[in-house]
């Protein structure tokens, strides 16, 4: 019984312990002569100079340069055939030069269309401007500058309210004004009180009928 159980253990210990195995190392030798070109790639070519290698370029056979297209052909884009005109080429304008006569454009107006008013407008509120004017003097002038508000040229009509004194008057009263961001327009309002004395007040419009938009401006002025 004591033998069975002995042979129990010793089978037992045997099937868990662990396998040993040996192996055998090989040592592979690197770098070593005769195993690896330590000079390099020793090719050169035969001239013993670096050189091009490319395929140098050739014409197939029967290549006549005389008949074939010209390099310069097609460089000037469908404008080659206006070079020299100074301009594009376009359908029905093709004499338009030195020998053509242009005519039409835009047309300034010269005077206030019959039936225009004017009228101050309270929005924005009018600019106001004041003057001293002698009662016994031909008149007294103040310049206003107008700065452009429309996106365009514009023509204006320059003229004052129902209301106004008549003493009053502005020069140029007609005109084209810049578009928004360029010059000014120089009005000239001009009073000649003819020796009255007091106050008189003006209300200046510049009316832009295209835009349809007005810039005003009330106008006392104090004549002593």
């Amino acid at each position: 019984m004591k033998l069975a159980t002995s042979t129990l253990l010793i089978g037992s210990a045997v099937a868990f312990a662990p396998s040993l195995t040996c192996r055998s190392a090989t040592s592979l030798a690197i770098g070593r002569e005769g195993n690896v070109e330590l000079g390099g790639n020793t090719w050169k070519p035969d001239s013993e100079k670096m050189g091009s290698t490319d395929t140098g370029d050739y014409f197939p056979e029967g290549y006549d340069p005389e008949a074939e297209i010209a390099f310069t052909s097609g460089m000037g884009g469908s404008q080659a055939s206006n070079q020299g005109r100074g301009g594009p080429q376009l359908p029905g304008m093709e004499n338009l030069g030195a020998d053509a006569v242009v005519t039409g454009g835009i047309e300034q107006a010269e005077d206030i269309p019959d039936g225009m008013t004017f009228e101050m407008d309270q929005f924005p509120p009018p600019t106001e401007v004041e003057m001293q004017v002698a009662a016994s003097s031909s008149g007294s002038d103040i310049v206003l500058s107008v700065a452009p508000t429309c996106m365009t040229f514009e023509d204006y009509f320059a003229g004052f309210t129902s209301d106004s004194h008549s003493s009053f008057s502005v020069d140029p009263a007609v005109g084209r004004m810049d578009r928004r961001g360029g010059e000014t327009t120089e009005l000239t309002v001009t009073c000649a009180p003819n020796g009255q004395s007091g106050n008189f007040e003006a209300g200046l419009v510049v009316n832009l009928p295209e835009d349809g938009s007005t810039i005003c401006y009330k106008i006392k002025a104090t004549v002593f």
